[in-house]
């Protein structure tokens, strides 16, 4: 196993992330396969368990955490993270820290993350009625927290925001970072801003959810020009093996099978060279089939609306790359009426986009595929529900 140093401890470069454990039918968490997996992972070198609040309906934390109690509390690392993205009329990060060490059976976490600061959530966490970043500096100081960080799914100026308001609190950060979002979700200029700042990268969604262990027939090809013997998904993990600032890589895995091949895959170092990570990019550019924005932002100089229009077309070449993504992250902060369906239809945007693009059709696109995804739906009557509790003191 690749180990890194990070502090006072060493890390293994591969980290378990239990988003995605392994069910039964009926959805509950199959914990005898857990346990097999969490055994094969320890006696493989890997040292550090990532879980967190939401997880599996909230069972992650309990599972994981019970799995984990048959070993040495010194023999691996466990991380989770605080649910201040999630809509609420109040946060009592004291109630639920409390709630997550009995439901994890441990006293102290080793790692513990600030769950997705991302546009609409970094109010909450910067907000002093809820003192979120203030309670945990003050667990860490007890020892109850060994180390703080937090993840982010923003955008880099979202990203930039919160590390000059609370980065001198935090000691890593975790980002979605693959080769695809490498310039898809501008992953590039995140990691240089977190090297410039010297904060440690911690990757999630290496593969995309899997997304990107399995290509086009001519795209594998091509890759397998390059390395032979080098499987799709090992691809993804090589590309980040040669990222700078990466420390910890986190894969959801959901098998024993992609367990044995990620940990064969992380006992040796073999980043890409240049003409490996340009065949890469040209693959992503071809996957992406993008709205050909390049954000000049023309257009919203002329929305009656106000619209982030940028914004908004970058959301539908996500949507039209994977129809699954957490679209509610990007678009959630938005206030109802700058929405893609505030959209009036004008076509004043058109008018000035150097690039021609047809804005309004777009839009209409975008609406149509946001009205698919259960989960948007949801949340925007969960934003709603909050709203009115709050309008009337709740």
């Amino acid at each position: 196993m690749l180990y890194i140093d990070f502090q006072d401890k060493k890390l293994s470069k591969l980290g378990f992330g239990t988003m995605r454990l392994p069910t039964l039918e009926g959805g509950a968490i199959d914990e005898a396969q857990v346990a097999e997996m969490v055994k094969y992972a320890l006696a493989g070198g890997v040292n550090y368990f990532d879980t967190a609040y939401p997880y599996h309906g909230g069972m992650s934390e309990i599972v994981i955490g019970k799995v984990l109690s048959e070993y040495p509390r010194d023999s691996y690392y466990l991380a989770t993270k605080y649910p201040g993205h999630q809509i609420s009329s109040s946060y009592d990060p004291a109630a639920v820290f409390e709630k997550q060490l009995k439901k994890c059976g441990v006293e102290y976490f080793d790692f513990y993350l600030l769950h997705n600061v991302y546009e609409n959530s970094i109010q909450t966490y910067l907000d002093p009625r809820w003192d979120i970043i203030g309670y945990f500096r003050e667990q860490k100081r007890l020892g109850r927290i060994r180390h703080l960080g937090f993840s982010c799914h923003g955008r880099v100026e979202n990203l930039r925001e919160f590390l000059d308001a609370a980065g001198d609190d935090m000691e890593f950060c975790q980002i979605q970072l693959n080769w695809l979002d490498w310039t898809l979700q501008d992953a590039k200029v995140k990691v240089e801003l977190l090297n410039e700042r010297n904060i440690p990268v911690w990757v999630m969604e290496p593969v995309r959810g899997g997304r990107l262990c399995k290509l086009d027939e001519k795209d594998e090809a091509v890759l397998k020009a390059l390395r032979p013997d080098t499987g799709i998904p090992e691809w993804g993990f090589r590309f980040l093996q040669g990222a700078p600032g990466v420390t910890m890589v986190l894969s959801g895995m959901s098998s024993m099978q992609q367990m044995q091949e990620n940990v064969r895959t992380f006992e040796e170092c073999k980043p890409l060279n240049d003409q490996e990570i340009g065949a890469l990019m040209t693959i992503a550019d071809g996957m992406k089939n993008s709205v050909p924005c390049t954000a000049c932002h023309y257009c919203t100089d002329h929305c009656p609306m106000g619209l982030d229009i940028p914004l908004m077309m970058g959301t539908c070449s996500e949507l039209r790359f994977s129809p699954v993504i957490n679209i509610a992250m990007r678009l959630e902060g938005l206030h109802a009426n700058k929405q893609p369906s505030a959209c009036i239809g004008c076509g004043a945007c058109a008018q000035m986009c150097p690039q021609k693009i047809d804005i309004p059709g777009v839009m209409t696109e975008l609406n149509e595929m946001l009205s698919k995804i259960p989960k948007w739906v949801d949340i925007c009557k969960q934003r709603e529900e909050a709203a009115k509790k709050t309008s009337h003191g709740e």
